[in-house]
Parts: C-alpha cells; sequence; structure tokens
C-alpha cells in the first residue's frame, strides 16, 4: 500500500489540499490589505464572495480526505480510479469557488476605493500542482491493473 508511487503522489495532494487552507486565496490591496481565502469573511462584499469563501472552505480538505481515502483502496483499483476523478472534480470546484469569488470581490472592492490591486496569495499556489499529482496517481493505479491482469493471465 505504501510502497506505491501512487499512493505518495495522493498524499502531496492531500497535503497541499490541507495546506491550502492556511493561506490566502488572493491579496487586495486598497487602502489597506485584504485577504481571500477558505472561510475569510469581507462584510458587505456580497453573498457570491461568500460562497466562494466557504465552497474553497469545504471543497479544499474534502479534496484532502477523499485523497488520504484513496490510498488506503488498493485493493479495489476501479474505485480508486473513481475517487481519483473525483478528485480532479473536486479540485476544479474549489478552483472554480476560489476564481469566482475574488473576481466579485475585486468587483465590489473597486466600487468603493478608487485603485485596488490584487494578487494571487499563496493558497493559489499551492492548489496548482493538484492535478498533475492525481494525473500521475490515475497512471500509477492503471499500471497497477495492467500488471495484476496480466498476473492472472498467468
Amino acid at each position: 500500500m505504501l510502497s506505491r508511487i501512487q499512493s505518495l503522489y495522493l498524499f502531496i495532494a492531500a497535503l497541499l489540499a490541507f495546506g491550502s487552507m492556511a493561506f490566502p486565496f488572493w491579496t487586495f490591496t486598497t487602502d489597506h490589505v485584504i485577504l481571500f481565502g477558505d472561510f475569510m469573511d469581507v462584510q458587505g462584499a456580497g453573498l457570491i464572495v461568500t460562497a466562494g469563501s466557504i465552497g474553497g472552505g469545504i471543497l479544499s480538505p474534502l479534496t484532502g480526505i477523499v485523497a488520504l481515502a484513496t490510498i488506503f483502496l488498493y485493493k479495489n483499483r476501479k474505485l480508486q480510479q473513481t475517487l481519483i476523478t473525483l478528485c480532479f472534480v473536486l479540485f476544479a470546484a474549489d478552483l472554480l469557488a476560489g476564481l469566482a469569488g475574488g473576481h466579485f470581490l475585486k468587483q465590489y472592492l473597486e466600487t468603493k476605493a478608487s485603485s485596488v490591486s490584487f494578487a494571487p496569495g499563496s493558497g493559489l499556489f499551492m492548489l496548482l500542482p493538484e492535478p498533475v499529482l492525481f494525473w500521475l496517481a490515475l497512471l500509477g493505479v492503471k499500471k497497477d491493473e495492467k500488471i495484476a491482469t496480466a498476473y492472472k493471465r498467468l
């Protein structure tokens, strides 16, 4: 179970998913600094900004939990492939929630301040390697399936 390379890929992806919750997704600068991330509320920003923040706060740990659970399902490779595909979907939803929330927060701040500068935060950069790790894990599971199928033929 732990000697398989896809377990390492899934573990690192889970760590990144959990770690992205601790850092801001976007950093906005007006007359003061505003951080946008998981469960970070900006008063008066609107429902979509709040939904993006809460959505990211739910989807990030859910991605990590599914990735960790997938490691222990090494005997059921078909289910493992399905869960890794689910991790791709959860990652995409997490990224979309953060980008949508950041976009609408930027629009809100532009109505309140004359100049708004923004930059992606480290929470966004922690999410970006996840699909590559999921893809590598999926390749490892498919390789295991190929080896097991060849072994059954003997």
